[in-house]
């Protein structure tokens, strides 16, 4: 599934164009790809992509957090664990072993901007040829963009953890005019 209609709930996080996160009246700072948000979402392009999408587990490094508290499955990152980003290999928009013979993010980061990671249901069920991979909500890089995700403050996105399940959606919302493609 791409996106989905933007059938919303009272689980659902809130995150627009103006790089604000919305959840359950609380707002928080969140950071998006550089290329805005876009209904149209393409691999590489730098924008986050617009829709309503499920939560799937949370990723961590064990050697810098304890497991996070959450409602989701949470999985530890292993140092060859990576996401396949090539449109044109079958492992596309999943997680895979290092070495891969594809183009991969490796999730194993000395940044930090990996320690934390909440896999969004995006392009995955099943994955669409260079419709866009590889999109999370993660750990904020001083607030610099990102290359398509969401991004809070670590301890922001510890605190959400807290309180999200596999009922929460992440919606996200384009600006006005731009509508997904048919």
């Amino acid at each position: 599934m791409i996106g989905s209609a933007m059938h919303e709930s009272a689980d659902d996080l809130h995150v627009g164009p103006g790089g604000v996160l919305v959840w359950h009246g609380r707002r928080y700072r969140a950071v998006l790809g550089r290329a805005g948000i876009r209904a149209d979402k393409r691999e590489g392009d730098g924008a986050t992509p617009a829709g309503r999408f499920p939560l799937r587990r949370v990723w961590y490094r064990a050697d810098r957090l304890p497991t996070p508290a959450t409602g989701l499955e949470t999985r530890p990152i292993g140092r060859h664990d990576g996401w396949c980003s090539s449109p044109a290999h079958e492992d596309y928009n999943r997680r895979v072993a290092l070495p891969h013979p594809g183009e991969v993010d490796q999730l194993w980061m000395e940044s930090g901007l990996y320690d934390l990671v909440v896999e969004v249901g995006y392009n995955d069920d099943p994955p669409v040829a260079g419709r866009g991979s590889a999109i999370f909500v993660h750990v904020a890089d001083d607030l610099r963009p990102t290359a398509g995700c969401v991004a809070l403050d670590r301890d922001d996105l510890v605190e959400l953890l807290r309180d999200i399940s596999t009922r929460t959606h992440l919606c996200v919302h384009a600006p006005a005019g731009d509508r997904p493609p048919p």
